[in-house]
């Protein structure tokens, strides 16, 4: 009823049945032309007086229906060029913003490497490379990623190097002719050293490669950058020997295992070089923190069914002195792997600190820890050396 009522003010509306039409409304008459007729005003009165208001004439617009249709001629029958120009220009504005969704650049210039890249081999193929974006739950209290995340991106190239080299087979790490006799690599020693730890937020990017080493071993060496500046971040250094799958013995290297791995290898000297020193014995008697209870949890074993390396770090951290941890970061790590650990194996960690710690933590000096994991029942799994270095606050003073 609204819209009727509005739109009757325009435009025509049926009359009633003696066929008038209503003021204010167009008629169309019957001999074909269209009348416009302005609506009739009452003469207004100022101060008691009337007023007339000139009008103009009402004028009179005739159309005749009957008339032809131009003639047809060759540039009214040209289409119709708005129209065209209107689709053309929809083209290309259509085309103008799928290039630049395409050609899309971040402001920040680190965001355009790719995080998610699986890696790629470079250095004449005996080199991988792969970046990794610092992630907020790779962080710990410091806001710098922790040692583990640095471990996890340690273990991801290795393997993604063995899987782009066209080597990786059924197992973690293993080679075809690895799988044929059922052995599965193992480390037997790390050694890394960290200058900086990256924040969240931060890209950086892991070259790793392998050599030889001795008979039956191999080397496997990393080294981690910062993917904007190209600092050196962290540089590590591992030993990995062959173990039978069934067995759980370690094995000889077969010629044919040699033969797939050895293409690989690159003459090089170790990243960090060799700590030889002799880790000192270490007891309940001798350890100054210990850890009671460990307990691996089914999420903490890999496709081997044995504990991850990387787990061992975590569980050596644990009896690690807290004043160490609050105003200290680990800077150097040795490990040294004696057997592995299984699913239903309890562990304790023991930690003890070289020298006097108090004096060490108020003169805001380096400290050296030695670590032992080792089963409830007594036989060692890892024994490692750790030195930590003073945090720094923003003005470059260490803490007290």
């Amino acid at each position: 009823m609204v819209a009727t009522a509005a739109t009757s003010a325009f435009f025509p509306v049926a009359s009633s049945g003696n066929g008038v039409p209503k003021a204010g409304v167009l008629k169309a008459p019957a001999s074909g032309g269209l009348q416009v007729k302005a609506n009739a005003q009452a003469p207004g009165k100022v101060n008691g007086t009337s007023v007339w208001l000139a009008m103009a004439p009402e004028p009179v617009v005739k159309t005749d229906e009957s008339s032809s249709p131009p003639p047809r001629t060759f540039i009214n029958q040209l289409p119709d060029w708005s129209m065209l120009l209107a689709a053309i220009t929809t083209v290309f504005l259509a085309a103008e913003k799928q290039w630049t969704v395409l050609d899309w650049k971040p402001r920040r210039s680190d965001l355009l490497i790719d995080p998610f890249s699986f890696g790629r081999i470079v250095q004449d193929g005996l080199v991988f490379r792969q970046n990794f974006l610092i992630r907020s739950y790779e962080i710990g209290a410091d806001r710098t990623a922790s040692i583990e995340t640095t471990m996890n991106h340690l273990q991801e190239t290795a393997l993604n190097h063995v899987k782009s080299a066209g080597l990786l087979d059924d197992g973690f790490g293993s080679t075809p002719e690895m799988h044929k006799r059922d052995l599965i690599w193992v480390v037997t020693k790390m050694q890394l050293r960290v200058d900086r730890y990256p924040s969240w937020g931060d890209t950086v990017q892991v070259d790793t490669w392998v050599s030889s080493s001795g008979k039956n071993g191999m080397r496997r060496d990393w080294l981690v950058r910062d993917c904007t500046t190209g600092e050196v971040l962290t540089r590590a250094s591992s030993l990995w020997v062959l173990m039978n799958k069934k067995t759980r013995r370690l094995s000889k290297m077969p010629e044919e295992v040699r033969g797939e791995i050895e293409p690989y290898f690159i003459n090089s000297d170790p990243v960090v070089e060799d700590d030889n020193q002799k880790l000192p014995k270490l007891d309940e008697n001798t350890a100054d923190i210990m850890r009671t209870g460990l307990s691996p949890r089914w999420n903490d074993l890999d496709v081997n069914q044995h504990v991850n390396n990387v787990k061992y770090i975590g569980w050596i951290l644990e009896s690690a002195p807290p004043a160490i941890l609050e105003s200290h970061e680990l800077s150097a790590l040795t490990l040294e792997y004696r057997r592995e650990c299984g699913r239903d194996s309890v562990l304790r960690s023991l930690t003890a600190v070289s020298g006097n710690l108090n004096s060490a933590l108020n003169g805001s000096r380096e400290v050296k820890c030695r670590h032992l994991l080792r089963l409830e029942t007594g036989a060692e799994i890892v024994k490692g050396r750790t030195e930590w270095r003073p945090k720094f606050r923003t003005d470059g003073e260490a803490f007290a």
